[in-house]
């Protein structure tokens, strides 16, 4: 258990935890008060982490799997026994309804241990053995070495711990740096690894600032491959920074995602669950229904009963249990969300609706609810990640209107289409160019499945067989029998 906040948060480099001489404040965005000192590392303790890192990789990559199953399932164990305490860490830290802390983020964080600690059990490649030519051809698999890791502030542990553990429970070692805005659930995370047993300097976390941190492990020669998640902006940075070195790359990034509404949707039913496709985390996720289009036919009444059911969506205290939506996470992401909603306040013939918070702490990060119609498909609120609690909607004519209009984005992370036609659903959703495309529902995740994104939203993917690929080399082995 660690003192309360504000923590003194440090880097865990080998197994043990180092103070830095130099800080800087990570602040509670619904109270806007400090809650965390984050170390100000720099190149030197990437160095170290690396260092650490290839030392545990010689013992590692050699462990059993049946070792590093026990380890990854202890991990789970005391993230789930630490459940209500990491929850409050992230909500604190990040925002959001402690509710939503507690239902799927720390949840899912078990999960993401579990699941690869079990997969494990049922790996399986290929072998062809050639009678005529007396040969037997088969493949193996071989940990990359020391990955890099970086992550951001919306889903903190959640996504940390979906790169960490197939990262290594194939065998890698790890330098990570978490979200500089969200550090505290990764630090808690930290003791949690070695109260688990794993073998020190495996996984390595260095906190701080993306140019300095972030920066020095893509960069650095003996880290083999970077899986990011974050912004667009920041992908490409890393894209160009890592192409010399030849790394393998993972980049999730940012999204655009339409909800498409037909004309014979049961609205009754799937109303609310469009909103929540729209309002989730505050509309700070990458996967957000940004902008929904809806046939003309029911555009008029959609929009009525959408700002209707938008109300229900009580922005608050995140310990509140009737709050629905937190503030921001930073007061600079509430001011660029704020001037995306004043634009569309002060754009001709479109049409806004405004919901303010019903809680407001002046010294926090709040930003309410903005609907958007009548808007023209080209403006920046139509075509520019906002990340934020704003949703843009327009109408359409017919089924190809609606794909062209959905496609027309540099994005393509996901969708959602929303008809009771299965014929339609089918149709559409192979004409989308997205990564993941969700029908009559949303968010719905099996990690069996690929998870990833098309144009400007990323490279590559994470599932049970993508991040195998990922995280493993393949090797071919002839041999004359």
């Amino acid at each position: 258990m660690f003192s309360p906040v504000p923590f003194k948060i440090s880097n865990f480099i080998d197994g043990q935890f180092f103070d830095k001489e130099h800080s800087f404040e990570s602040f509670n965005p619904s109270k806007g008060s400090v809650n965390a000192w984050i170390p100000d590392s720099n190149e030197q303790d990437v160095q170290l982490a690396t260092d650490a890192a290839l030392k545990a990789f010689k013992t590692w990559s050699k462990t059993s799997e049946m070792s590093r199953i026990k380890i990854l399932n202890k991990i789970a164990d005391l993230i789930e026994e630490n459940l209500d305490e990491l929850a409050k860490l992230e909500s604190e830290d990040q925002g959001k309804p402690l509710l939503v802390s507690k239902s799927v983020d720390i949840p899912r964080s078990v999960l993401n241990f579990r699941h690869f600690a079990n997969c494990l059990s049922y790996q399986s490649d290929h072998s062809i053995v050639d009678h005529e030519a007396g040969i037997i051809n088969y493949v193996t698999r071989h940990p990359v070495g020391v990955v890099g890791i970086i992550t951001p502030w919306n889903l903190p542990l959640y996504l940390l711990t979906f790169k960490l553990a197939p990262a290594i429970a194939f065998g890698n070692t790890v330098v990570a740096k978490p979200s500089e805005l969200t550090s505290m659930t990764a630090f808690r995370l930290c003791q949690i690894l070695n109260d688990a047993g794993l073998p020190k300097g495996v996984i390595n976390m260095v906190f701080g600032y993306g140019n300095k941190v972030g920066e020095a492990i893509v960069k650095h020669p003996s880290i083999k491959l970077i899986s990011f998640t974050g912004s667009t902006i920041t992908g490409q940075k890393i894209a160009q920074q890592a192409a010399p070195l030849f790394k393998r790359l993972s980049l999730e990034m940012g999204g655009k995602n339409a909800a498409i509404v037909f004309d014979d949707v049961n609205l009754e039913k799937e109303l609310i669950h469009i909103a929540r496709s729209a309002y989730f985390n505050s509309g700070q996720i990458c996967l957000a229904s940004s902008r929904i289009l809806v046939h003309e036919s029911i555009y008029a009444e959609f929009v009525e009963k959408f700002i209707k059911i938008s109300r229900e969506f009580i922005i608050g205290d995140p310990f509140d249990k009737e709050t629905k939506l937190g503030p921001l996470v930073s007061a600079q992401h509430r001011d660029k969300v704020l001037r995306y909603i004043n634009l569309a306040r002060n754009t001709d013939k479109v049409k806004m609706t405004y919901l303010e918070p019903n809680y407001l702490n002046k010294n926090g990060y709040f930003c309410g609810i903005a609907i958007v119609s009548d808007i023209e498909i080209d403006s920046p609120l139509m075509m520019e990640e906002i990340f934020g609690p704003v949703v843009c909607i327009v109408q359409f004519k017919d089924e190809q209107e609606a794909i062209e209009i959905a496609n027309n984005t540099n994005y393509g992370l996901s969708a959602t289409v929303w008809t009771q036609s299965l014929d339609r659903m089918h149709r559409v959703s192979h004409q989308i160019e997205a990564g993941t495309v969700w029908g009559n529902c949303w968010l719905v995740r099996n990690l069996n499945m690929p998870f990833g994104g098309i144009k400007q939203s990323g490279i590559g993917h994470e599932s049970t067989e993508d991040s195998r690929e990922f995280y493993t080399n393949k090797k071919t082995i002839c041999i004359k029998i």
